[in-house]
């Protein structure tokens, strides 16, 4: 197995290709979490992983709360389920209180302030109230609670990983919070073998093929769990040795349909790695083709990490899997206008490819593309 080999299969697993989904909350599902602390570009991460579906479809979604955004995995924000929200929430928060504990004593964030803030929030929000960043900072200040600084991101985060708030709807272009327990209808939670396991179906179900240490970046899990999370789905899975490490991806792929903790997916023939076809794609920034490695050589060589960011900082051009160039993008009442900051020149077939891939992301946000250069 090459790296070209490794890139093609991701692409598929992803849905990057071959998109299979048939909702907005049926791709987050198959994905488990996408990263979303910049809205926009997470709402193209499913966008461009689906057909004919439009933004304005993802927004209702998550008006509707059919797909919700709050602190998970890792100390971001990502779109996760209804039905996935409990057990990842406490299967993952520990070690991301753990990574915030010194970032808490700097600012003077200690257990009391944040139990005071709890309680502020919880009462606030009872009833169904749906509040802004904005209305919950005038609310932690009437009760004398210090929001100085970036202090009060904190003091939000903390009860996002309490599972007590996550996203409500939007007011306008506000985010609000609610109560958790009155967004979500049934929480579900698993015990931590279970959720050990099912975070790692999941994740080499979705991005296969990956290593340990992809597992742990993505999902927060000690090597510990990861390892167990692995030996826990043996038989679901197959591994080959490339650049010195074990991949690790599922031997009964089909992303058709959500996947469950609880319930197999259906087998099904992976697709060839052995001839990818041509193929152009325009991801977002911190999209979890790059964003769901640690080590991101297969698809970015090491020459272009600065001026691609990373691969994550900067919406990517992918070219037969490779990270290619980048690409902004301006919208306005006129329509939609791409510039392209590839890293090599591009062949007329890249040209072809790269067009068709803006007029898709013009009709995602429903707009003409005027201009594409």
């Amino acid at each position: 197995m090459t790296s070209r080999n490794i890139a093609h299969l991701r692409l598929a697993h992803q849905q990057i290709i071959d998109a299979d989904s048939s909702s907005p909350e049926e791709l987050v599902g198959w994905l488990g979490c996408v990263q979303a602390q910049d809205f926009a570009q997470a709402k193209w991460a499913i966008g461009v992983r689906m057909n004919n579906i439009t933004e304005a479809a993802i927004d209702k979604a998550f008006d509707e709360g059919r797909i919700l955004r709050t602190h998970i995995l890792r100390p971001t924000w990502h779109f996760v389920l209804p039905d996935d929200i409990g057990w990842m929430l406490r299967l993952t928060a520990p070690r991301i209180r753990a990574f915030l504990k010194g970032l808490h004593r700097r600012l003077d964030i200690d257990e009391l302030i944040l139990k005071r803030s709890r309680n502020v929030i919880v009462k606030a929000l009872a009833g169904g109230k749906q509040l802004t960043r904005e209305q919950l900072l005038q609310v932690l200040k009437k009760g004398r609670i210090n929001t100085d600084d970036i202090r009060i991101n904190f003091l939000l985060m903390d009860v996002e990983l309490d599972g007590v708030i996550c996203s409500g709807p939007r007011q306008g272009k506000q985010f609000t919070y609610m109560l958790m327990e009155e967004r979500v209808p049934r929480i579900e939670y698993l015990d931590k073998e279970a959720a050990v396991a099912a975070i790692a179906h999941r994740y080499f179900m979705s991005r296969g093929p990956a290593t340990l240490q992809d597992l742990c970046w993505w999902s927060g899990l000690s090597v510990a769990d990861a390892k167990k999370g692995i030996e826990m789905n043996k038989k679901h899975l197959t591994s080959e040795v490339a650049n010195g490490q074990a991949y690790w991806f599922s031997n009964d792929i089909a992303p058709s349909g959500r996947p469950s903790p609880t319930r197999p997916f259906p087998p099904a023939k992976p697709p060839s790695p052995t001839k990818p076809p041509s193929s152009v794609h325009l991801l977002p920034a911190f999209d979890e083709y790059t964003v769901s490695y640690k080590d991101r050589s297969d698809v970015l060589q090491q020459a272009h990490h600065k001026q691609s960011g990373n691969g994550i900082f900067k919406p990517t051009i992918i070219i037969n899997g490779q990270v290619a160039g980048n690409w902004k993008r301006t919208v306005n009442k006129e329509g939609v206008q791409i510039e392209l900051q590839p890293f090599t020149e591009l062949t007329p077939t890249s040209r072809r490819l790269i067009n068709k891939a803006a007029e898709k992301y013009a009709r995602f946000v429903g707009k003409p593309l005027v201009s594409l250069i």
